[in-house]
């Protein structure tokens, strides 16, 4: 039997995180013994006090065990924190001592969306890949530029520490651990009984692109602006840095730098943003779309739409465009 240990930090956490993780695995339990077998999780909230106020003081947790009590565990979860990642983070810096000790230990570690932040701080993802909410992963890259940050990945598996990405995405996770510990067929029967879509391995059609503009760069802040205004306008880095009076390199540098993104990526990101919001609410057809972003040439267009959303621009209308979605 696994010894799980959810953790239940201090301050604003997503309530939905340790319960729905909760009762995944409590599930599994149930459907086990239904079948004569014996449960696979001996599952826990450890926590720092004997409870969390939540919401208002709307909701409580209350864990069963505390940190200190829990000398040996075979999983450590770390739910997603609600507001400020950062600040949940710090909060919570008791944690870190125990995690890092149980990850030696042998324990395995998963955190859930934003609970990244406090994975992070442990330093066992320093050199390691990660994933977090896409809405975080600025705010993440700047807090741990040592680690490798892959927001469009739903889940990392990397020598027995996982992440998982935003919001209720955190069920896929806890899902793939149920197969892991306990076999394919257990796992789909769970994924169906709790409605749970298995096999999902990006969440890049849930981003929504803004660009990064926290910086102080204000040419390149202006490079941007100038971008989101002529979407459907072809524009070349050569045209925006000589715009700015800036070397070409230099340039690309800079942006990089502020942005995260090169200056090419940024435009097609730019261009693909306002397409996404064409096929979700508007009647054009997927040509008459491209054309409208600045784009000729259908197989490129259909290439990078792809790469950015994870599906070609007809999956994506039929997804998300209602009237095709009732059609």
């Amino acid at each position: 039997m696994k010894h799980v240990s959810i953790i239940v930090p201090q301050g604003p956490i997503i309530l939905s995180s340790v319960i729905g993780s909760y009762k995944v695995f409590t599930f599994v339990n149930h459907y086990l013994q239904l079948m004569g077998k014996s449960p696979a999780f001996d599952v826990h909230l450890v926590g720092l006090s004997n409870e969390n106020q939540l919401y208002g003081g709307l909701f409580a947790i209350r864990p069963d065990t505390q940190m200190q009590d829990v000398e040996k565990t075979d999983l450590v979860l770390i739910p997603a924190f609600n507001g400020d990642p950062i600040a949940g983070m710090k909060l919570n810096q008791d944690f870190v001592p125990w995690i890092t000790t149980q990850y030696k230990r042998g324990a395995e570690v998963a955190s859930l969306c934003t609970g990244a932040f406090l994975l992070a701080s442990t330093n066992l993802l320093k050199g390691k890949t990660c994933t977090t909410h896409w809405m975080a992963a600025e705010a993440f890259r700047q807090a741990f530029p040592n680690v490798k940050l892959l927001p469009d990945r739903l889940l990392i598996d990397e020598l027995g520490i996982y992440s998982s990405g935003g919001a209720y995405s955190f069920l896929n996770l806890v899902i793939y651990l149920v197969e892991k510990y306990c076999g394919r067929d257990v796992a789909i029967h769970v994924s169906k009984v709790m409605e749970i879509e298995i096999e999902r391995e990006s969440q890049s059609p849930f981003v929504i692109f803004s660009g990064q503009k926290e910086h102080q760069d204000e040419p390149i802040k202006k490079a941007q602006v100038f971008i989101e205004r002529n979407v459907g306008n072809k524009i070349s880095v050569d045209q925006l840095s000589d715009m700015f009076a800036i070397s070409r390199r230099n340039f690309e540098r800079r942006f990089k730098k502020a942005t995260s993104n090169t200056p090419v990526e940024y435009l097609q990101r730019v261009k693909i943003e306002a397409a996404k919001k064409s096929l979700e609410s508007g009647r054009e057809n997927v040509n008459e779309v491209m054309y409208a972003v600045g784009y000729s040439d259908h197989k490129a267009f259909r290439n990078i739409f792809k790469k950015i959303t994870g599906l070609s621009p007809i999956e994506y209308r039929n997804k998300y465009n209602r009237e095709m979605a009732v059609s």
